[in-house]
């Protein structure tokens, strides 16, 4: 018989065999991409990414243990590009240039978050959900947490930043935890952040005030009569 008289079922079985394996992963990864736009990541299982992929579970299994595998997979490519876009200030920038490199790498920061927002948005709200994700997570962060206290103590020993209180590690976790959060919050529209000029504005801020502008003392608490 001719390919007309075969049924629904039969074609789609024949489209799968033509497919090159290799290509099977990445259209588990795009199916599931595709999912997040409209549905959280705990309301999917892996029979829904089947249907969405149009693969055999058998298939699925092979490339994945299962659908937090398939989410750690897109993490671990969107965050790579973050990695590109810090890249900037995380050089050796002169004094001049690091006002724009900071702007720069967070404007990219919240461009990629936006880009990639449902995959974000799903290890945000799941990392503690599943052991591998969770060191995942903690392992990306970790990541721009080590580059940027390096990028702190390679400018306090050049004197761009002068004041040394503050623990370098301790400083560089707080900033990149908070820009996790900030981020996050633009993904679900929670104003002001989801304006990006002002999420972008006030991280520049914060970074540029907590590494290159001269702070208190530690322990010289600013009274209320003084803000008067």
């Amino acid at each position: 018989m001719g390919d007309r008289d075969e049924s629904p079922q039969a074609r789609r079985r024949s489209h799968r065999a033509g497919r090159d394996d290799r290509d099977l992963r990445q259209v588990i990864l795009d199916a599931t991409r595709r999912l997040l736009d409209d549905r959280r990541f705990d309301e999917l299982s892996v029979a829904d990414i089947l249907t969405a992929a149009d693969v055999s579970r058998g298939s699925f299994y092979f490339y994945f243990a299962g659908k937090h595998q398939v989410l750690a997979e897109l993490v671990r490519r969107a965050v790579d590009q973050g990695h590109e876009a810090a890249q900037p200030w995380l050089g050796h920038a002169e004094e001049q240039e690091q006002r724009a490199t900071v702007r720069h790498g967070i404007s990219q920061g919240a461009k990629l978050w936006r880009d990639e927002a449902p995959v974000l948005r799903a290890i945000v709200e799941n990392w503690r959900s599943d052991p591998d994700l969770s060191a995942l997570w903690l392992q990306l962060m970790n990541g721009y947490t080590v580059a940027t206290a390096e990028r702190i103590a390679n400018d306090r020993a050049s004197g761009a930043i002068a004041h040394t209180a503050v623990d370098a590690t301790a400083l560089a976790t707080a900033l990149t935890w908070l820009g996790e959060r900030l981020y996050y919050l633009a993904t679900i529209d929670v104003a002001p952040f989801d304006d990006q000029d002002a999420l972008v504005d006030v991280l520049t801020h914060i970074w540029m005030t907590s590494l290159y502008s001269a702070p208190q003392a530690i322990g010289d608490h600013t009274t209320g009569s003084d803000l008067v």
